[in-house]
């Protein structure tokens, strides 16, 4: 069979696209050469006549006939052999249609996959079964480097990245299973989280880890919702499942025994009370402070145990920062995400290291809990490892689990040093339900370089989504509203590449992420300006803030800067800079984030930074004391004399700043521009 490279197939398929004019079938999905189909593939190849014959049980060799663009690990017999005898079958015929679908499903991935573009984690598209398969990399038997899934399962050298008309096949030497239980039965197999897991019973956080999914959520009864932005017509779905899901953060019990000689549950405790007493001074002698209630919210190991959990699914070591680092300048600034956790009013920083000046002693490329590594700090933080043993599964039904090489908490050092910085996050990583139900930085065929078609429906490169009232925890949406997720563009002026929508007569209210510490903070927004745009009084905690904000008013408007703007921003000198941000703080506005950027159109390779746009802009909400105790909402309503579609509003991403950030008045400084 001819090899064929990734470049290569896309090259070819955007030539069938751009060529075509018809009412055929979309030939953006055909191929100029002649090949085989992947169920062509299959019956030439005896080495894998078990798994075409689960296929072919399974029902799914039709779907292998026609075109697409799909990714195919099928096992060898021999793999196929060693599943049966594992799970103590004789043969094929001893396996239920059931199971047949289950592992049909579990080797194919409605999306093409080289093994070039797999990168330690996961990969970005669920395999069919909706689960996500765990990538690594390593040797094999004749030192050659190989992909691994799953752990213990490996692409094979001599085959891989096979093309076909309809895909690539990736055989593989062991058949592929996902574990079908819940996080916390899954993390009970492994010995070597022993003591966290025995934590976790004793502290009844056992029902909490059980909740997966909302059955009565019914996806059947909400039309396709048809929108537009700017020169943008798009089309958006509410999301097929309403699940939860959980990521939790485990030290193995040798780190727990090695850094802090902790060998028990009661030792645990012990360690939380050092901890949790000086963060919570006011519920050290209260009835709930001891060993016999740990049950209790307050006490210091519940609260242990919570900040260690995230609430949401990530669904790979690669998705904890964005994946690709989409949208993020990496030469001069790591990509950062925060997450709640299960500890209220508690968030954690995650993040890549990419920046080598603030590397220190760690590896780059790596991905950190709670760092902070600059000109005044030199907090390492806690490693997360990617993978664990091969003996043991990490992923569940409703989460997985990573190792971390030190204990996370919510401690002074968190609170006061890692915490006390400009907040920024994607609106999409404010509500857990995107990340737990594979909305988050979704895309398919390589879509963030691409633009699908007007009002295209065929979701191709990925999937814009609307979400009615009652969907997203903390969010209250009006019935003229509709909260949309656009899909990630890399070309589109949009942090981390995707941004969310409000369309219609809205009116939305919804809780902000929790600030560290109580004080003064400034609430910001950054959006893209446009002419689709429309106006919007913003409220916090119910109190209206300055007038109504007009989206289509970009930062030269003469309402702003007028000809004092300057896009040459890298050229200015540090004291224009100060002065430009001073007078731009004074009106209430930022230039947009100088870590950001965008292509310069589809496919293009030059960039633009976002603070050299006048349309790039954020905005000052408020600033304002706040109390780190209690939660705090921003309600966003329309009152654009316009209608229907035309009124949107954009949403971006969101900074929590405190008064050690923006408060800097000295002459020639300024809040860096990152």
């Amino acid at each position: 069979m001819k090899k064929y490279s990734l470049t290569f197939l896309f090259v070819v398929a955007i030539l069938g696209f751009v060529s075509s004019c018809s009412d055929e079938p979309d030939s953006s999905n055909f191929y100029t050469f002649k090949g085989q189909m992947m169920s062509e593939y299959l019956y030439g190849h005896e080495e894998f006549s078990d798994f075409t014959k689960i296929v072919e049980r399974a029902g799914m060799m039709d779907l292998l006939a026609t075109y697409g663009a799909y990714t195919c690990f099928p096992p060898t017999n021999d793999a196929v052999k060693a599943y049966l005898n594992k799970h103590g079958l004789s043969s094929i015929s001893d396996l239920t249609d059931a199971d047949c679908d289950t592992i049909a499903r579990t080797h194919l991935v409605d999306n093409m996959y080289a093994t070039s573009d797999m990168d330690d984690g996961v990969l970005t598209t669920a395999n069919m079964n909706r689960r996500y398969i765990e990538v690594s990399h390593g040797m094999d038997e004749d030192d050659n480097a190989v992909v691994f899934l799953n752990g213990t399962s490996h692409i094979i050298f001599t085959m891989q990245d096979d093309s076909v008309e309809n895909g690539i096949m990736q055989p593989i030497t062991e058949v592929l299973e996902s574990s079908n239980r819940m996080i916390l039965d899954v993390m009970r197999t492994n010995p070597n989280i022993s003591l966290y897991v025995d934590a976790l019973e004793q502290a009844g956080f056992a029902d909490s880890l059980y909740q997966y999914r909302d059955d009565e959520w019914d996806p059947s009864v909400y039309p396709r919702y048809r929108y537009v932005s700017h020169v943008n017509k798009e089309t958006a779905t509410v999301p097929d499942e309403k699940r939860v899901g959980f990521t939790l953060f485990i030290p193995t019990d040798s780190v727990l025994r090695e850094k802090y000689n902790i060998t028990t549950v009661e030792d645990l405790y012990k360690k939380a009370c050092e901890i949790y007493d000086e963060v919570y001074p006011e519920d050290a002698n209260a009835d709930y402070h001891d060993f016999a209630h740990i049950r209790h919210p307050k006490n210091p190991l519940n609260r242990f145990l919570a900040y260690h959990i995230v609430t949401r699914d990530v669904k790979g070591w690669n998705y904890l920062t964005p994946v690709k680092d989409v949208g993020i300048l990496t030469s001069v600034m790591n990509p950062v995400d925060w997450y709640e956790t299960m500890l209220p009013h508690t968030m954690m920083k995650f993040e890549r290291l990419t920046v080598r000046k603030w590397a220190g002693s760690s590896i780059v490329g790596q991905r950190y809990v709670n760092r902070r590594y600059d000109n005044e700090f030199s907090i390492p933080g806690a490693r997360i490892y990617a993978k664990v043993e091969d003996d043991y599964k990490q992923d569940a039904l409703n989460g997985r689990y990573f190792y971390v090489d030190d204990i996370l908490a919510f401690d002074t050092t968190t609170r006061d040093i890692v915490d006390n910085a400009r907040i920024r996050m994607d609106f999409s990583t404010i509500f857990p339900e995107l990340m737990t139900n594979d909305i988050r930085l979704n895309e398919r065929n390589g879509g963030m370089k691409f633009q699908d078609p007007d009002y295209d429906e065929t979701g191709k490169y990925g999937r814009n989504y609307y979400f009615p009232n009652g969907y997203l925890k903390g969010v209250t949406i009006n019935e003229g509203c509709h909260f949309v997720y656009r899909r990630p563009h890399d070309y589109y002026d949009s942090y981390e590449g995707d941004e969310m929508n409000l369309f219609g007569d809205f009116d939305i209210t919804f809780k902000i992420p929790p600030v560290p510490y109580e004080g003064d903070w400034q609430i910001r927004i950054g959006f893209a300006a446009e002419p689709t745009r429309g106006v919007a009084q913003i409220y916090f905690d119910d109190k209206p803030q300055g007038i109504p904000l007009d989206m289509t008013r970009q930062l030269n408007d003469p309402s702003i800067l007028g000809a004092d703007w300057k896009a040459d921003y890298n050229s200015m000198s540090q004291i224009d800079l100060s002065t430009d941000q001073k007078v731009l703080k004074n009106k209430g506005y930022y230039r947009g984030a100088a870590g950001g950027y965008r292509y310069n159109g589809a496919g293009a390779t030059t960039t633009t930074i976002f603070a050299t746009q006048p349309h790039t802009i954020r905005l000052v909400i408020c600033t304002t004391h706040i109390d780190p105790n209690k939660d705090h909402y921003l309600r966003i309503r329309s009152v654009s004399v316009k209608q229907g579609n035309d009124n949107e509003f954009m949403l971006d991403y969101l900074e929590l700043v405190p008064k050690s950030v923006y408060g800097v008045t000295d002459e020639g400084q300024m809040e860096d521009m990152l």
